[in-house]
């Protein structure tokens, strides 16, 4: 019987924490991945998959039968506004289901894998959120994933509490790094590389490479203090000197049109409207380019003290990730 079950286990940061889990001397065969839709490479390597869905406490009750931890990943990442009612199924009332189900279990410790847009997005580039910053409901209300995942916190807290379950959560960055099969993560690096954005946004973003923050992940199941958030990030940057780090990096000549907040906006509503009315979809959204318009920078100080948090140097992070999308999508080296 598997002594760990990990929740999305096929997705980006899953599959870095199966290698980091293997690394750390687990054998496959005692780590259960819960999956959808299974995965036979997977089971071949020996790992013992599970398919059902977290919004079935069936499914996870059965699951999590003799398992000392789980790491609990399994999401969706959607910016339309029309999918808040799935986000908060699967969010919400499937974290709720993977804390009764641990509890029914007896398992010693859930690591749940939120993100840090439930703490770290403000209007202020001075801005640097902690674990102790309250949630920014004001900002993100129209922003459903980043909505339904503050809920899902919420949830997750409530639900240790009510029935004794020892929870720990981990809060990263943009996920960047090879292996993202689906372009969860690193997708706007693809549209960098494709020449699709057009324009320089005002704001700025937080990364992290996913192999970095797997390890920690893995070490929260012993090192996690109960009912903490650990923040992960390797870098700060503007966007604008993302985009400059990607064209030294890439060789593709990075946007230099800078438009005003308002104007931005404006232009991916019409570019958007244009898109779906054609039945295409846009390069860039218009919630994409409200996010892009902030600051999503946050202070990693805890997991790096508490977790032996280490990321490294976010170039070379870039530089794979770069290396990665080229091999997969057959793009040139420019």
């Amino acid at each position: 019987m598997a002594k760990v079950l990990v929740t999305g286990g096929t997705g980006f940061l899953g599959q870095h924490i199966l290698e980091a889990l293997v690394a750390d001397g687990l054998p496959a065969g005692d780590i259960a991945v819960f999956s959808r839709n299974g995965d036979d490479a997977l089971a071949e390597r020996g790992f013992e998959v599970v398919v059902g869905s977290v919004t079935s406490r069936a499914h996870l009750a059965q699951a999590a039968q003799g398992c000392e931890f789980i790491y609990h990943l399994a999401g969706r990442v959607d910016r339309s506004p029309s999918a808040l009612g799935n986000m908060m199924r699967v969010h919400v009332e499937g974290t709720r289901n993977v804390m009764l189900a641990a509890a029914e279990a007896k398992v010693g410790r859930v690591v749940y894998a939120s993100t840090s847009g439930t703490i770290g997005v403000s209007r202020r580039a001075e801005d640097v959120a902690t674990e102790d910053d309250p949630y920014p409901l004001e900002i993100v209300k129209k922003w459903p994933y980043y909505l339904s995942k503050i809920y899902a916190e919420q949830a997750a807290l409530q639900a240790a509490k009510d029935v004794n379950v020892d929870l720990v959560t981990v809060n990263p960055t943009l996920l960047l790094g090879p292996g993202d099969d689906r372009q969860s993560s690193t997708g706007d690096v693809l549209k960098f590389m494709r020449r699709q954005i057009p324009s320089v946004p005002s704001g700025g973003m937080s990364f992290v490479d996913a192999r970095d923050v797997a390890s920690a992940t893995v070490a929260a199941a012993k090192l996690g203090r109960p009912g903490k958030r650990y923040l992960m990030t390797a870098a700060n940057w503007t966007i604008d000197k993302f985009f400059r780090q990607l064209e030294g990096i890439t060789g593709v000549k990075a946007p230099v049109l800078k438009l005003p907040d308002s104007a931005a906006r404006m232009a991916a509503r019409v570019m958007q409207w244009g898109y779906e009315t054609a039945g295409r979809t846009p390069p860039v959204d218009r919630i994409s380019v409200e996010m892009s318009q902030h600051y999503w920078y946050v202070d990693a100080t805890r997991a790096r003290s508490e977790l032996g948090f280490s990321p490294r140097d976010p170039d070379d992070t870039l530089r794979e990730t770069v290396e990665d999308l080229r091999n997969r999508y057959g793009l040139p080296v420019n």
